[in-house]
C-alpha cells in the first residue's frame, strides 16, 4: 500500500519516459508557477532599463538591446515550458534542476543592465559576460535535463540527441562570443549564428524525428500565464506614472490615468484570452512551431507597452528629453505591434481569414491615429492615453459582438 501512494507523498526518484500527451485536467504545477516569477523579474529589469534608454533619446540601442535581452528571457523560458510539459516528474531531481535554471535567470537578468550600457553608450564592446553565464547556467540545467530524459526514453533518444547537441553547440558559441571582445555592430551580427543553432534543434527533432509528447492545452495554458507576468509590467508602470503624479495627492489625473493604463492591460488580456489555442493545438499539432516561436513577439511587445507607460513617468517628472508625441509612440508601437502580431498569429494557427479583422485593424489604427494627434496637438498625457488605451478594446468589441461566430465556426470545423 505504501508504494502505490508513494508517487503522491513523496519526490522519489522516477523514471523519464515522458507524460500522456493526452492526459485530461493537466495544468500547470507549483513549480512551473514559481519558475515563472524569476522571469517577472528578468523581464522587469529589461522594461526598466529600455525606459531608461528611452529618457535618454537612445531610441534605437534601447530597442535593439530590449529586443536581444527580451529575446534570450523568452527563449530560456520556452525552451523549459515544452520540456516540462513532456517530461515533467516533479521528483527532487527535476525539482533542483529547475532551481539551478532559476538560479541562471536572476544571473541573466543581473547583466542585461551591463548590456543595455554598452549598447546605448555605443561602448568599444558588447558586454555580454553576465548574461552569457547566467544563460549557460540555464541551458546546462537543461542538458541535465535532456541527458535524463535519454537515459529513460529510449524510444526518442534520437530526438533527445538532437536537443542535446543543438543546446551544447549553441552554449559554446554563446561562450565564445562572450570571452572575444568584439565591436557592438559584429557581435550582434554574430549572434544570429547561435540563435539559428538553437532554434533549428527543436525545429529538427520536432518536425524530422518522433518528436516529444507534450501537451496542447497544458502549453496553451503556460503560454497564457507567462502573457499575464508580461501584462504585470504594463501595471508596474501605469504605476510609475501614477506616482509621478500623487505628489499633489488624489486628483482626477491620476484617477484618469490609473483607468487608461489598467484599460489597456485589461484589452491586451481579453483580446489575448479569445483564441483557443489549446484545442486547435490539440487537433493540429503542426502548427505548434508558428504559435511557440510567434510569442516571441508576442511578449517583448507587451513588455514594450510596460516599458512605454514606465517612460510615462519620467515625461510627467520632466526628467526626459523626450516629445509628448515620442512618448506617446513608446506605448503606441508595441501596442500595434502586439496587435499585429495577435491577428497574424490567429489566421496562422487557425489556417482562416475573417474579413471583419481587417475592418478592426483599421478601426485600431483610427485609434492609434487619434492618440497620436493628440499628442501633436499638445493635449495632456493622460488624456492622450485615455484614447491609446481604446486600441485593444476595438478587437474585443468586435470579436464579442460578431467576431465570436468566426470563432465558433473554427472550432466546429476541428478534426475529432
Amino acid at each position: 500500500m505504501s508504494e502505490s501512494v508513494e508517487p503522491e507523498v513523496r519526490h522519489g526518484r522516477r523514471r523519464m519516459i515522458g507524460r500522456d500527451p493526452h492526459d485530461s485536467h493537466r495544468v500547470s504545477s507549483p513549480l512551473e508557477l514559481l519558475f515563472d516569477l524569476t522571469f517577472a523579474v528578468a523581464f522587469g529589469t529589461a522594461a526598466n532599463e529600455l525606459a531608461h534608454a528611452l529618457a535618454h533619446e537612445h531610441v534605437v540601442p534601447g530597442v535593439v538591446a530590449f529586443c536581444f535581452a527580451t529575446f534570450g528571457i523568452s527563449w530560456a523560458w520556452i525552451n523549459f515550458s515544452w520540456f516540462a510539459s513532456a517530461y515533467d516528474t516533479d521528483d527532487w531531481i527535476y525539482r533542483l534542476t529547475t532551481m539551478l535554471q532559476m538560479v541562471g535567470v536572476l544571473v541573466f537578468a543581473l547583466g542585461i543592465k551591463p548590456m543595455f550600457d554598452s549598447v546605448t553608450e555605443r561602448k568599444d564592446t558588447l558586454d555580454l559576460d553576465v548574461m552569457v553565464w547566467g544563460y549557460v547556467m540555464m541551458r546546462v540545467a537543461m542538458v541535465l535535463q535532456w541527458w535524463r530524459a535519454g537515459s529513460h526514453d529510449a524510444v526518442r533518444r534520437d530526438v533527445v540527441r538532437t536537443y542535446l547537441v543543438s543546446i551544447l553547440l549553441a552554449q559554446v558559441l554563446w561562450i565564445g562570443l562572450a570571452l572575444v571582445d568584439l565591436p557592438v555592430g559584429a557581435s550582434f551580427a554574430l549572434l544570429a549564428i547561435p540563435f539559428l543553432v538553437e532554434v533549428s534543434g527543436p525545429v529538427y527533432a520536432e518536425t524530422r524525428l518522433a518528436g516529444t509528447p507534450w501537451h496542447a492545452h497544458h502549453i496553451a495554458e503556460r503560454y497564457g500565464l507567462m502573457v499575464i507576468i508580461a501584462l504585470g509590467e504594463g501595471l508596474i508602470g501605469t504605476m510609475a506614472s501614477l506616482n509621478a503624479l500623487a505628489a499633489g495627492g488624489l486628483t482626477w489625473e491620476i484617477v484618469l490615468l490609473a483607468m487608461a493604463g489598467t484599460a489597456l492591460t485589461f484589452g491586451i488580456w481579453w483580446s489575448y484570452f479569445v483564441v483557443p489555442a489549446g484545442q486547435i493545438l490539440h487537433a493540429h499539432p503542426e502548427r505548434s512551431f508558428g504559435f511557440g516561436y510567434g510569442h516571441l513577439l508576442v511578449f517583448g511587445s507587451v513588455v514594450a507597452v510596460g516599458a512605454g507607460l514606465h517612460g510615462g513617468a519620467t515625461f510627467l517628472e520632466h526628467e526626459t528629453h523626450l516629445s509628448l508625441v515620442a512618448i506617446v509612440l513608446t506605448v503606441a508601437i508595441p501596442v500595434a505591434v502586439y496587435l499585429v502580431v495577435f491577428y497574424a498569429g490567429y489566421s496562422s494557427l487557425t489556417r482562416s481569414f475573417d474579413r471583419l479583422h481587417v475592418l478592426l485593424l483599421v478601426g485600431t489604427a483610427v485609434v492609434i491615429a487619434a492618440a497620436l494627434l493628440m499628442a501633436a496637438a499638445d493635449v495632456g498625457l493622460v488624456w492622450c492615453l485615455l484614447v491609446l488605451s481604446l486600441a485593444p478594446w476595438v478587437t474585443v468589441v468586435g470579436y464579442e459582438t460578431t467576431g465570436f461566430r468566426h470563432n465558433a465556426a473554427v472550432l466546429e470545423n476541428l478534426p475529432q
